[in-house]
């Protein structure tokens, strides 16, 4: 029997997916779009040669922490502070990678294990249009659902209060013949009920070199196509007249920079 094609990096996976923003109130709203994220082990970071290093970087300084340091020691640092050792345990980061110099993630999922292999918490790092980000820690229950409070001024239409439902499923190992499955949902909610919904749903495969050319090729630019339509749909609903809400004063996140 002859091996299959040779994983860019141990354990790495992509996934393509369909994302969904619905906006409940105070105007309804709601866009599809599909692109491809990687799943990769922050103990074993793709480093691409220089044929696909285009399609695909990971760099510290796209995610929490220090710029300079890789993200598995920043994530860790920040989960120090809060009291979260995982003695070396694995984790697993769900996000896009930079494309052709540019990288936009609205949420990076960290699913942080101990050393015996359990979850310990999951980690979701947001980031907003303003290149500002917050880091809430999550101690999910069974189902991978977890709530808390909104701690960073997202969509220019809404302030920042109310909290998120969120409910984020490590994606489980593909079973004979089938692929593992994605399925992510965030709930915005205020004092007046829900507002917004954003659910990611897809299907991954071994992350190769023909896997990674593919997906690119189907979703040219990923990143920053995801960004321009984000902000394209920002542009409709001030065009529909929703009013905006003055971006307030940000300090950073403790054990975030």
């Amino acid at each position: 029997m002859t091996a299959g094609p040779r994983p860019l990096a141990p354990g790495a996976a992509l996934y393509e997916c369909r994302i969904t923003h619905t906006r409940l109130a105070p105007l309804r709203n709601a866009f599809t779009y599909r692109t491809y994220q990687w799943l990769v082990d922050l103990d074993h970071v793709p480093r691409l040669g220089p044929g696909l290093r285009l399609l695909a970087g990971f760099h510290g300084g796209d995610h929490l922490g220090d710029p300079s340091q890789p993200i598995r020691a920043n994530l860790d640092r920040f989960l120090q502070s809060q009291n979260v050792d995982l003695a070396g345990g694995r984790v697993l980061m769900l996000a896009h990678a930079r494309v052709f110099g540019y990288v936009f993630n609205p949420l990076t999922v960290y699913w942080c294990h101990r050393a015996d292999g359990s979850l310990a918490c999951v980690v979701a790092e947001v980031h907003n249009t303003y290149r500002q980000r917050h880091a809430y820690l999550l101690h999910t229950d069974d189902h991978g659902r977890a709530q808390t409070p909104k701690r960073l001024y997202v969509s220019p239409f809404y302030p920042v209060d109310g909290g998120y439902r969120m409910c984020l499923p490590e994606p489980g190992p593909p079973e004979p013949g089938d692929s593992p499955v994605l399925a992510l949902s965030v709930t915005f909610t205020h004092p007046g009920g829900p507002s917004f919904v954003a659910s990611v749903h897809g299907t991954g495969r071994p992350a190769t070199a023909r896997a990674l050319l593919s997906a690119a090729a189907r979703h040219p630019w990923s990143t920053a196509a995801v960004s321009a339509l984000i902000r394209w749909q920002g542009i409709r609903l001030y065009l529909r007249g929703l009013p905006v809400v003055p971006r307030p004063p940000r300090q950073p996140q403790d054990g975030v920079q």
